[in-house]
This record gives structure tokens, sequence and C-alpha cells, in this order.
């Protein structure tokens, strides 16, 4: 029979796991899963892991989605998992070479930081209101 500290605790979670599940997820979207990078740091003092994620510039649209809505739906799934087993995960996006101007707001990262894109054509003018 083993001994009680050699008994896992069903409840203990690893970053290794949120690796996996973060692969899981990611992988659809990818034209090469292969190029998927996945790098996890953990601060056990306060139960806080971070996942960094890089993968082919190329796929980039596919993962982020349309507004970002894809890469927030996957950060939301990441996080609600960590959160029933009372941790913190942060999912951040990198990338080898630096973004265009136009692509992914410029800080290197993607959208990780929650900026949206803004549109680039001019505002449209306030309505006229008639005083009749």
């Amino acid at each position: 029979m083993p001994n009680k500290t050699e008994l896992s605790d069903p409840q203990t979670v690893t970053s290794n796991d949120y690796e996996k599940l973060a692969r899981f997820l990611v992988e659809p979207f990818l034209a090469n899963p292969q190029t998927l990078c996945i790098h996890s740091e953990v601060n056990k003092s306060n139960g806080k892991i971070w996942l960094r994620i890089a993968f082919d510039k190329s796929d980039r649209g596919k993962v982020f989605g349309r507004g970002g809505r894809t890469i927030q739906a996957i950060r939301t799934t990441i996080q609600t998992s960590a959160l029933a087993h009372g941790e913190s995960v942060f999912l951040d996006i990198y990338s080898d070479e630096p973004p265009e101007s136009d692509d992914f707001g410029g800080d290197g990262r993607g959208r990780s930081q929650g900026k949206t894109q803004r549109r680039k054509s001019p505002a449209k003018p306030a309505p006229k209101i008639s005083n009749k």
C-alpha cells in the first residue's frame, strides 16, 4: 500500500497541464502545429503561472480571430480552469519577428494587452438637428 506522501493530490494541477490545454486550444488554428512553442513560468508562492506561446506569423489572424475574439476565448478557458484550482494563469503571445506597423498594436505581443485596432477611415460628421 502506498504511503500518503506518495499519493498525488487530484486537485494539484501543474503548469504542464496548462501547457497541454493551451496546445489543445491553439493547435487547430495553426497551418503547421509544429511551429507552436509554449513556455511556462510558475510562482509557487502566490499560485501564478505565466504561459508564453509563439507560433508562425502567418497564423496570427486565425489564432486571434475577428476582433481578438478567438484568443480571448482561449484565455478565458485557461483562466477558468486555473480559477477552479485556486490558481491564476496569464497567457501571452510572442513572435520571433517584430510586427508590421498595421499588425496587432505594435508591441510585439499581438493583442495580449486587450488593445483593439482602430478603423483608419475618417470619422463621420454628426447628424444635423433641426429646431422645428
